[in-house]
C-alpha cells in the first residue's frame, strides 16, 4: 500500500460513524458511508426513513432571489439523493411488502418513477404498449415493479381503513393531512384509471421464459458514473440481482389474483380469473419450495383467497351435496333464497363448521340490506339472528344485543321459530351436559323476559323445555310469572326503547355510530347524532368514519362552530351530500343539502352561501347527468343562477376552484358564447382565470368563421395557453449526461397549473370548442424545430405559426397534453373523423405504423359509409395517403422502389386486384419476368386485361374503376383491424 493511500484509509477511520442528527443525511451524502449505515444491525434512520428523507430534500422547492417559487434544481446534490433513495430501496431488494408498510403512496410512487426513470423507460411511453421480452432485464422488472405496486395500492385503497382517535382540532396539522389525503386520491385516481393497462402489463409479464434482474446498490453506482465507463453492463443478462422466472411469475399470479377477486364485487365473472391465478400461485410455492430468496407470499392469506374463490367459483360438476357450506350460503345469498340460508344455519349448530365471525357477517349483510328499504328482510334478519343467537349460547356465550332488539316485541310467530331452531339444533342423545345446561338456561331466560303469560305457557309447555328442566324448575318459573302477570301486561305497555336493552353504554354508542354511518336521511341522522350526544359529551362524531370527507375550504369554518351538536350535524350532512353527488344518488345529495341550508341559514351567512353554491354544482351535475345527455337545453332559471355565481362579490365566502370551473364548463358546453364574450363583468376576468379562460374560447368560437386578421382573440389565446406551457426556469442537461428524475412541469407563470386547463378541458363536451382546443395543442406541438412528422387539426391555420421563445415551452409536457386531449376527445365523441386523425397522427409520429394505421382507416370509414362513398379529400389528403396510386399524382418512384424490395409478402400477388393503375401493373409483369416468378406474372397480366382498365376508355369509366378498387381495398384492410 502506497503513503498516500495508507494516510487516506486512516483519515477514514478516524472519521466519526455516528453523524448528528439535525444532519445525518448531509453526513451520509458528503461522506459517501450510506453502505456502512446500513450494514449497521440496527441503523438509526431506518432505511425506509432515509427514502424519504432523501426524496423530500431532492424535490424542495426553490426561492430566486425575485422570492418566487421555483421547481427543484437539476444540480449534483439533488441527483446524488435520488440515487441514494434508489440505492436503500435496493438494499431491501425492492420488497414491496417492507416498502408498501413503511412509505406513504406519494413518496413510494416518487421512488418508483424514479426507478422507472433510471432503467431507461422512456417518459410518456404506455408500458402496455412496450414488449417486456425485447428490454433489458432490468428494465422489464422495474416495470414489472411499478405496475405490480399500482394494483396492489388500488386493491389496499378498497379496504376499510379504522381511523385512529384525533385530538383536539389543529387547523395547520388538518390541513397538511388534507394535502396528503388529496395527493393520494390524485395518485390513485390515475392508478385506477391505468389499472387495465397494468394488468395487461402483468399479464404478458407471465409469458415470459428469461429470468430478470432487479437493480443493486453497486448496478445503481454504475448508472451514476459517465456513460463510457459502464461498457454496457447494466443492460447485460447477468448485472444486477437476479430474480428467477417462477419466482416472479409467483409474485405477479398472487397480485393479479387479489387484483381479480377485488374487481370481482361488481363483475362476479372476474372470481373465475383470481380462481386461476391464486391456485397458479400455490402451484408456484410448491415449485420454489424453500429456494425462494424472493418471493415472499402471505401464505395464511392465499388459503383464504383460494377458498373464499371455492365459495364465489364453484366446480360446474358440483352438487349441492359437494358444495361446502360456505358455498351454499354464497349461492343462496346470491339469488336472494334466503330461508335456506336459515335452513344451513340451524344445520351448522349441530355441526358448528361455520366460524361466528362468518355467520355474523351474513347477518350484517342482511341487515344492511334490510335498513336499504328491502323490508321483507326483517323477518329472516330475525330469523338468522335467532340461530345465531342459539349457536352462542350452546357455546357458552351471552346473547347478543341484536336479538334483544329483534325480540322485543315478541309474537306467536318469533315463539315458535325459537323453539324449532333450539329443537334441531341439539341432539338430546348425544348432547354433553353443558350443552343442555346452555340450552335449559336460555329458555328459562326467556321466559323471565317475557311479560305476556302466554308466551311463557308457550315456552313452558314445549316438549323441549320439559325434558330440559326438572319439574320443581318449571313449577317455580310457572308460580314467578304468575305472580308478576297482574301488574304488568305487554299489550298496553309502550314500546320499549332501544336503550332499555341490558347493555353497555359503549355497545349502545356503536350500535348508533353504525346506523350514523349507513343513513342518508337528514333527520335520522339528526335523531341519531342527538341520543349520541346525551349519552357522551367527549366524542367528535364527525370523525366516525374517514370517508366523511369535507374540502379544506370549508372545514375551517364548520369545525369553528362551537356548539358540538350543531357542528357534528353540518359537518355529516354536507360530507354525506358531496359523497352522494359524487356517487351520482343526486335526489339522497339534494335533501342532505336542502336540511344543511336549513340549518346553517340561522346563524351562519357565510355557510349559507356556501350551501348555496354547492345546491348549484349537484343541480348542475343533475342536468348534465339527465336530460343534458339527450341535448335538452338546461332551465333559464339554472343558467341564471350560473351568471350570478360568477359574478358573485361577497367577502370572506370560502370558494372551491371546482364550481368556478364547473360554472364556466357549463356556459361553454350550452354555448352561452354572448354572455361570455359580451356581458361578463370586466372585473371577473382579472379575478377567475376560468371566466378569463372562458371568454377567450368563446370569442375565438365567435370569430371562426371570419377572416384571418379578425381574429384577435385567437392570437390572446394562443398567448395565455404558451404562457401555462412555459417554464419558470432552464434546466440544462448535466455533464455526465442525465436529467433530472424528478422534474416539475408546473408552471407559475401563465393565469393557472396545466393540470389545471386540463381538468378543466376534461369538464367540456362542445365539439366546437374541444376542436379549438386540440388544434390549439397540435399546432404547439408542430412549433418545436425538432420535429419530423406534423400532426394536421382542423382550424389549425387560425394560430401563429411560432414563437418567440422556444426553450421556454415545455413541449415534453404539450405533447402528453396532446394525447390526453385526443384520448379525452375520442371518449366524448368517437366518431369525429378529424379527433381520429389527429390519432392517427400522433402514432404515425411516433412510428406505431400499425396503430396509425387503424386510426386512419376508422376516420375514413366513418366519413363514407364505411367506403360505400368517397372519402373526403380533406380526410385522406396527400400527407393521409396509403398507396402511391391514391396520390393526385401518383407517385411512381416510390412505388416501384417498394416494389423491388426483396422483403415484400408471398401473398402480395393478392391485391393485384386492388391496383388500377396500369403503369404500375406493366411495371409488376416486367418485375415478375425479371425474378423468374411465372405464376405472379400471370396474376399481373390478367389484372391489366381487365376491360375497366383499358386506357381508350372514358375517363368516367376508369374513375368509377379506380373508385369500385378504392372502395375494395378499403374494406379489407379495415377488416382486417376492426
Amino acid at each position: 500500500m502506497s503513503a498516500e493511500a495508507a494516510d487516506r484509509e486512516a483519515a477514514t477511520s478516524s472519521r466519526p460513524c455516528t453523524p448528528p442528527q439535525t444532519c445525518w443525511f448531509e453526513f451520509l451524502l458528503e461522506e459517501s458511508l450510506l453502505e456502512k449505515h446500513l450494514r449497521k444491525p440496527c441503523p438509526d434512520p431506518a432505511p425506509v426513513q432515509l427514502i424519504v428523507q432523501f426524496l423530500e430534500q431532492a424535490s424542495k422547492p426553490s426561492v430566486n432571489e425575485q422570492n418566487q417559487v421555483q421547481p427543484p434544481p437539476d444540480n449534483k446534490r439533488n441527483r446524488i439523493l435520488k440515487l441514494l433513495a434508489l440505492k436503500v430501496a435496493a438494499h431491501l431488494k425492492w420488497d414491496l411488502d417492507i416498502l408498501e408498510k413503511s412509505l406513504s403512496v406519494p413518496v413510494l410512487n416518487m421512488l418508483l418513477n424514479e426507478l422507472l426513470c433510471i432503467s431507461k423507460v422512456p417518459p410518456g411511453t404506455k408500458h402496455v404498449d412496450m414488449d417486456l421480452a425485447t428490454l433489458p432485464p432490468t428494465t422489464a422488472m422495474a416495470i414489472l415493479l411499478y405496475n405490480r405496486w399500482a394494483i396492489r395500492t388500488i386493491v389496499q385503497s378498497s379496504f376499510p381503513v379504522k381511523q385512529a382517535k384525533p385530538g383536539p382540532p389543529q387547523l395547520s396539522v388538518m390541513n397538511q393531512m388534507q394535502q396528503e389525503k388529496e395527493l393520494t386520491e390524485n395518485i390513485l385516481k390515475v392508478l385506477k384509471e391505468q389499472a387495465s393497462d397494468s394488468i395487461l402489463v402483468l399479464e404478458a409479464a407471465l409469458k415470459l421464459d428469461k429470468d430478470l434482474y432487479v437493480h443493486t446498490m453497486r448496478t445503481l453506482d454504475l448508472l451514476a458514473m459517465e456513460p463510457g465507463m459502464v461498457n454496457g453492463e447494466t443492460e447485460s443478462s447477468t448485472a444486477g440481482l437476479k430474480i428467477r422466472t417462477e419466482e416472479m411469475q409467483c409474485q405477479v399470479c398472487y397480485d393479479l389474483g387479489a387484483a381479480y377477486f377485488q374487481q370481482g364485487s361488481t363483475n362476479a365473472a372476474v372470481y373465475e380469473n383470481a380462481r386461476e391465478k391464486f391456485f397458479r400461485t400455490k402451484e408456484l410455492i410448491t415449485e420454489i419450495g424453500s429456494l425462494s430468496l424472493h418471493c415472499t407470499i402471505d401464505e395464511k392469506r392465499l388459503a383464504g383467497y383460494c377458498q373464499a374463490c371455492d365459495v364465489l367459483v364453484p366446480s360446474s360438476d358440483s352438487t349441492s351435496q359437494q358444495l361446502t357450506p360456505y358455498s351454499q350460503v354464497h349461492i343462496c345469498l346470491r339469488s336472494g333464497n334466503y330461508q335456506d340460508v336459515v335452513k344451513i344455519f340451524i344445520e351448522d349448530n349441530l355441526t358448528f363448521s361455520l366460524p361466528v365471525q362468518f355467520r355474523q357477517s351474513v347477518l350484517r349483510e342482511l341487515f344492511q340490506k334490510a335498513q336499504q328499504g328491502n323490508e321483507a328482510l326483517d323477518e329472516i334478519c330475525f330469523k338468522v339472528c335467532a340461530c345465531n343467537t342459539v349457536r352462542d349460547i350452546l357455546e357458552g356465550r351471552t346473547i347478543s344485543v341484536q336479538f334483544n332488539q329483534l325480540f322485543l316485541r315478541p309474537n306467536k310467530e318469533k315463539i315458535d321459530f325459537l323453539l324449532e331452531v333450539c329443537s334441531r339444533s341439539i341432539n338430546l342423545e348425544k348432547a354433553s351436559d353443558s350443552l343442555k345446561g346452555n340450552m335449559a338456561a336460555f329458555l328459562k331466560n326467556v321466559c323471565l323476559g317475557l311479560e305476556d303469560l302466554q308466551y311463557v305457557f308457550m315456552i313452558s309447555s314445549h316438549e323441549l323445555f320439559i325434558t330440559l328442566l326438572k319439574d320443581e324448575e318449571r313449577k317455580l318459573l310457572v308460580d314467578q310469572m304468575r305472580k308478576r302477570s297482574p301488574r304488568v301486561n305487554l299489550c298496553i305497555k309502550p314500546v320499549t326503547s332501544f336503550y332499555d336493552i341490558p347493555a353497555s353504554a359503549s355497545v349502545n354508542i356503536g350500535q348508533l355510530e353504525h346506523q350514523l354511518i349507513l343513513s342518508v336521511d337528514p333527520w335520522r341522522i339528526r335523531q341519531i347524532l342527538i341520543e349520541l350526544h346525551g349519552m357522551t359529551s367527549e366524542r367528535q362524531f364527525w370523525t366516525v368514519s374517514n370517508k366523511w370527507e369535507v374540502p379544506s375550504v370549508y372545514s375551517g369554518v364548520i369545525l369553528g362552530i362551537k356548539d358540538n351538536l350543531t357542528r357534528d350535524l353540518v359537518y355529516i350532512l354536507l360530507a354525506k351530500g358531496l359523497h352522494c353527488s359524487t356517487v351520482k344518488d343526486f335526489s339522497h345529495a339534494k335533501q342532505l343539502f336542502a336540511a344543511c341550508l336549513e340549518l346553517v341559514t340561522e346563524f351562519s351567512p357565510k355557510l349559507r352561501q356556501v350551501m348555496l353554491n354547492e345546491m348549484l354544482l349537484l343541480d348542475i351535475h343533475t342536468h348534465e347527468a339527465g336530460t343534458g345527455q339527450s341535448g335538452e337545453r338546461p332551465p333559464s332559471d339554472l343558467i341564471s343562477r350560473v351568471r350570478g355565481y360568477l359574478e358573485m362579490r361577497l367577502p370572506d365566502i370560502p370558494l372551491r376552484q371546482v364550481i368556478a370551473e364547473e360554472c364556466v364548463a357549463f356556459m361553454l358546453n350550452w354555448r352561452e358564447n354572448e354572455y361570455l364574450t359580451l356581458q361578463v363583468p370586466a372585473f371577473l376576468l382579472q379575478s377567475n382565470p376560468y371566466v378569463k379562460l372562458g371568454q377567450l374560447l368563446a370569442a375565438t368560437c365567435k370569430e371562426l368563421p371570419g377572416p384571418k386578421e379578425s381574429r384577435r382573440t385567437a392570437k390572446d389565446l394562443w398567448e395565455v395557453v404558451v404562457q401555462i406551457c412555459s417554464v419558470s426556469s432552464q434546466h440544462k442537461r448535466g455533464n455526465d449526461g442525465r436529467v433530472s428524475l424528478i422534474k416539475q412541469r408546473e408552471s407559475t407563470l401563465g393565469i393557472m397549473y396545466r393540470s389545471e386547463l386540463l381538468s378543466f378541458i376534461k369538464k367540456l363536451r362542445e365539439p366546437l370548442v374541444l376542436t379549438i382546443i386540440l388544434s390549439l395543442f397540435v399546432k404547439l406541438h408542430n412549433v418545436r424545430e425538432d420535429i419530423v412528422n406534423d400532426i394536421t387539426a382542423e382550424h389549425i391555420s387560425i394560430w401563429p405559426s411560432s414563437i418567440p421563445n422556444l426553450q421556454s415551452v415545455d413541449f415534453e409536457a404539450v405533447a402528453i397534453t396532446v394525447k390526453e386531449l385526443v384520448r379525452y376527445a375520442l371518449s366524448i365523441s368517437p366518431n369525429n373523423h378529424s379527433w381520429l386523425i389527429i390519432q392517427a397522427d400522433i402514432y404515425f409520429a411516433t412510428n406505431q405504423y400499425s396503430a396509425a394505421l387503424h386510426y386512419y382507416l376508422q376516420a375514413g370509414a366513418v366519413c363514407s359509409d364505411f367506403f360505400n362513398k368517397a372519402v373526403p379529400p380533406d380526410v385522406y389528403t396527400d400527407q393521409v395517403a396509403i398507396l402511391c396510386q391514391f396520390l393526385r399524382e401518383i407517385d411512381y418512384k416510390t412505388a416501384f422502389k417498394s416494389l423491388q424490395e426483396q422483403n415484400s409478402h408471398d401473398a402480395m400477388d393478392s391485391y393485384y386486384d386492388y391496383i388500377w393503375d396500369v403503369t404500375i401493373l406493366e411495371y409488376l409483369t416486367y418485375l415478375h419476368h425479371k425474378r423468374g416468378e411465372t405464376d405472379k406474372r400471370q396474376i399481373a397480366i390478367k389484372a391489366i386485361g381487365q376491360t375497366e382498365l383499358n386506357a381508350s376508355n372514358p375517363e368516367e369509366v376508369l374513375q368509377l374503376a379506380a373508385q369500385r378498387r378504392k372502395k375494395k381495398f378499403l374494406q379489407a384492410m379495415a377488416k382486417l383491424y376492426f
